[in-house]
């Protein structure tokens, strides 16, 4: 039966044409299952997955990737038992890709989470959008991995945050809707800053893989900018 299923799912998964892959002319991407370290009291059972396919949407929005379909990887990632992003990599990511016909994996991991409070890190610009508000606030840092399947090496690595706050605008541009277990937080400040920092990892994707415009400089220096003011929050020990 074990191997029965392994085979219905390389068969579903290699299907990279047509409705297994949401069109675009640049390289083929999978995003996998989140992985969470925070303390994130929204965080529960299958969440992971729904901030896999939120970010699935909204680079296969962009038009600038190839996006592999939640489904077509969820069964092979499931049938291996290496759903977390923590667990891929070298040649294990190798085999996925030649499963999937993903070029590249990419992983994030929500590696903190507070309610009013202020980001510790650099401020992160997202175009076009304001936060607002005035009361409760919450705060978010994701690391993205982007991992060469071919070569199961890290090409790619950015910590990108977000701060926003309740009430004032909603940010409104995610093309991947909150449901599930995040349905709840669709208007609160986590759903913003979730909303937010999803964007600021499809712009950043888009950039140092598609465009290569120069805009690369610009997210070195908001980098710098974030380790920089990280630095400045902490007092080591003479």
């Amino acid at each position: 039966m074990r191997k029965l299923m392994w085979a219905v799912a390389i068969a579903a998964s290699t299907m990279v044409g047509g409705a297994a892959v949401a069109k675009g002319n640049g390289p083929t991407l999978a995003v996998i299952e989140f992985k969470n370290e925070s303390g994130a009291g929204w965080w529960t059972g299958g969440v992971g997955w729904e901030l896999s396919g939120m970010l699935s949407n909204e680079l296969s929005a962009l038009g600038s990737f190839r996006v592999l379909e939640r489904s077509k990887i969820e069964a092979v990632l499931s049938e291996q038992n290496m759903g977390a992003s923590g667990r891929v990599a070298g040649g294990t990511a190798a085999k996925i890709g030649k499963i999937t016909g993903a070029q590249y994996l990419v992983a994030g991991t929500v590696t903190s989470y507070e309610e009013d409070a202020a980001s510790t890190g650099g401020g992160l610009s997202i175009k076009g959008i304001s936060l607002g508000g005035n009361s409760s606030k919450a705060y978010i840092a994701v690391d993205v991995r982007v991992i060469n399947a071919t070569t199961g090496e890290i090409d790619f690595v950015r910590t990108v945050e977000a701060t926003a706050k309740s009430g004032g605008m909603s940010v409104g541009i995610s093309r991947g809707g909150f449901g599930g277990a995040l349905s709840q937080q669709k208007n609160t400040p986590a759903g913003k800053a979730i909303r937010a920092v999803l964007v600021e990892i499809t712009d950043y994707l888009d950039c140092v893989m598609v465009a290569q415009d120069g805009c690369e400089a610009e997210y070195g220096a908001k980098d710098r900018a974030r380790r920089d003011k990280t630095r400045s929050a902490i007092k080591l020990d003479d």
